[in-house]
């Protein structure tokens, strides 16, 4: 590692010290090699620092929390530590293909003073299924993204290399956001920054039934505070509004302590685009009670399917 690394790739952890190895190799590995990496570890209770000091390498700085504070504020004292111009993330359970650092880089060198964020595609790996993101419907991956952002988030934390500039602008990571604390920096980001897209899979992400992405009180409870924070934007746009409403119903909705609650944000949603067949039908069978919109929503799921 040299005094002055160019990028500093940040890895926060929280007891993944089975896991945590495959990560940090896959930085090692990487075909660009001026980086240090610093692993935050976010009051791990197994032998994170053990496996950690097993690597013996100089590159490598560990930082401890001694309470677990979330992923976000690990990242967030990871970006107040780097060394280096640049900030990438890694997550402890994902992995990095050789080339990643190397092309985005090489974006940077080549890019005007306006960009501050460079991000790939990557693949999501869900039991059997591999899915490629960005998705089709993206149609703007350069540039001011910002309102294409709106639409829904198509970059992962993992697969972004940021100027460590940009974060005195528009702010690191929101640490009271139980999700989507990604998205909701990214549109932060894109309000002041342009970005680069190296459109290929240079990152491979792994998504499991315990992952806190899988938690809907969490998604429900970011959805809301990314509406709120951002609302001037998104009510500019009632359809998409609209569908963030319904979203949140159809979450609520599926607990039963909830469904009135859920059933208001479908109303919500249909006084907004009363056009839109699917929000009006899903609205009128909920009117039917608990029961009967279950039995609807059962079987969507599985025409879905």
């Amino acid at each position: 590692m040299e005094k002055d690394p160019k990028v500093s790739v940040v890895i926060p952890t929280y007891n993944r010290a089975h896991l945590i190895s495959r990560a940090i190799k896959s930085v090692l590995n990487q075909t660009y090699q001026n980086f240090e990496i610093i692993v935050v570890d976010d009051g791990s209770t197994d032998n994170t620092e053990e496996v950690i000091n097993s690597f013996n390498n100089p590159c490598i700085r560990y930082i401890r929390h001694e309470q677990n504070k979330g992923g976000s504020a690990a990242r967030n004292t990871g970006i107040k530590f780097a060394k280096g111009e640049y900030v990438a993330f890694q997550d402890s359970d994902d992995e990095w293909l050789p080339e990643k650092l190397e092309k985005q880089m090489n974006v940077f060198e080549n890019a005007p003073p306006e960009v501050g964020v460079v991000y790939t595609g990557f693949w999501r790996i869900e039991n059997d299924k591999k899915i490629y993101i960005p998705q089709s419907w993206v149609s703007k991956k350069d540039g001011n993204i910002h309102q294409e952002l709106l639409k829904g988030n198509y970059i992962t934390t993992q697969s972004m290399v940021v100027k460590k500039e940009c974060f005195k602008k528009a702010g690191v990571f929101d640490e009271e956001l139980p999700r989507l604390q990604d998205w909701e920096l990214v549109l932060r980001l894109s309000k002041y920054y342009e970005f680069r897209c190296v459109d290929e899979p240079l990152v491979i992400s792994y998504y499991t039934q315990n992952s806190i992405s899988a938690n809907k009180d969490a998604l429900i409870k970011a959805l809301n505070v990314i509406l709120t924070k951002h609302f001037e934007e998104f009510r500019q746009d009632t359809k998409l509004l609209a569908k963030y409403y319904f979203s949140i119903g159809m979450n609520l909705c599926s607990n039963s302590s909830n469904f009135k609650n859920g059933r208001d944000y479908f109303i919500k949603a249909i006084k907004l685009y009363p056009f839109n067949i699917k929000i009006f039908l899903v609205t009128l069978i909920s009117f039917f009670g608990q029961e009967i919109y279950n039995i609807f929503a059962m079987s969507y799921r599985k025409i879905r399917k």
